[in-house]
């Protein structure tokens, strides 16, 4: 197998619980890992060694997540705080503190002066990067708050609960300005539209829900999948919506007419998804989904690179085109996942804290795997024919 050599495949050890999250830095130079060993770790994926150790947490970490400038990453912790590192030297900058209970998310405002979290104790908590210092609590949900979401803008919070709503926050003022009610079960996710004129929200009652920002009011339920929602994404024209579901699905819908026109069948669940800048893919925590030609949602933006192929991880296996690739043993099977598509690089973080890191040399790989999925025409909407070749004993 030349395609993958020896050389090019780093299982790093340092970590000694579950890896709860890995994620690339904007630039690709780090990858940020999440453990319940309560650290974060920092990887040089040049040299594929540890640049930073970032210690402090006392719970497990649940989460971490680069700055759009990767100068900064922050990590929630079971052990009720909210912790900001500085990626350049691997100090602690910040513990962000008055969470009473598990933090379960925080994101970064698009200007990076604000971090949102999302926790257990039913509060959204606003903090300043630069002074550590709490701006805003969000009080209002009546149950635990699954995660919180800027618009693009900044101007907005959208945050959802068990509660089963999902709430609009000024932050300027950290007021609320919108109660979407409708969800008959929790609400795990929501995401702004990227004009900010709708909200989508993904929740257990098997559904997503499209609401207008400026009047609260719901103006579209998209239904089909068979299982709760994990995720939802807008595509970068906002004339998509992708669904993820714990039914092994992902489905693409039509904004304007609330339908649904491709299913992609994943083989596993999803939790995380975003499109790509020029909308011909999807990005998710087990790796890249392909969308065909007709169902992509770019706009007039042309792709910073071509996608030749399409890497993705499921429990058992390193896929490309949907074809098996690589088996993967029990102790380098994946509690969680990242790929960087433009260096063909995969990266897992498995049960037992090693973070494994895969080249693909797609240049050696045997020419079935570099054709793409097949699509064929199926009950009103698009699928793809599976091909699988085992290539390991």
């Amino acid at each position: 197998m030349g395609y993958i050599n020896k050389k090019a495949m780093w299982s790093l050890e340092g970590h000694t619980s579950l890896v709860s999250s890995a994620v690339f830095s904007p630039n690709g130079k780090l990858v940020a890992s999440a453990s319940w060993d309560k650290t974060v770790r920092l990887w040089d994926t040049s040299t594929q060694k540890q640049c930073g150790f970032l210690e402090g947490h006392t719970g497990d970490v649940n989460s971490a997540v680069f700055s759009s400038d990767g100068k900064l990453v922050v990590s929630t912790s079971k052990d009720n705080t909210v912790r900001l590192w500085d990626t350049s030297t691997g100090n602690q900058c910040g513990v962000l503190e008055g969470h009473t209970g598990i933090v379960n998310s925080a994101v970064f405002s698009p200007d990076g002066k604000l971090v949102a979290s999302a926790s257990e104790d039913k509060m959204v908590r606003l903090w300043d990067t630069a002074t550590g210092k709490q701006c805003e609590v969000l009080e209002g949900h009546a149950g635990i708050v699954n995660s919180a979401v800027f618009s693009s803008d900044g101007k907005l919070v959208a945050s959802v609960s068990e509660d089963k709503t999902v709430r609009l926050w000024d932050t300027a003022t950290g007021k609320q300005c919108g109660v979407l009610e409708g969800h008959t079960w929790d609400v795990n996710s929501a995401v702004f539209s990227p004009d900010g004129k709708l909200v989508a929200s993904a929740s257990n009652d098997n559904t997503v829900r499209l609401w207008d920002t400026a009047t609260g009011k719901q103006c579209g339920v998209l239904e089909g999948h068979t299982s709760a929602v994990n995720s939802a994404v807008f595509s970068p024209d906002g004339k998509l919506v992708a669904s993820a579901s714990l039914d092994k699905t992902v489905r693409l819908w039509d904004t304007t007419k609330k339908t649904t026109i491709d299913i992609i069948e994943t083989h596993d669940s999803i939790e995380i998804m975003k499109f790509s800048s020029d909308g011909t893919y999807l990005h998710t925590n087990n790796g890249i989904l392909r969308l065909g030609s007709s169902l992509r949602g770019g706009g007039n933006r042309e792709p910073a690179h071509t996608l030749t192929h399409s890497l993705y991880v499921t429990d058992q296996w390193i896929t490309c085109n949907m074809k098996k690739l690589l088996w993967l043993p029990v102790d380098y099977r994946l509690s969680c996942a990242a790929i960087n598509d433009t260096a063909n690089l995969i990266v897992i973080g498995s049960g037992c804290g090693r973070v494994i890191f895969i080249s693909i040399d797609f240049t050696a790989l045997p020419t079935a795997y570099l054709q793409p999925p097949t699509v064929i025409a199926s009950k009103g909407f698009l699928g793809y024919k599976s091909h699988c070749w085992l290539l390991m004993n």
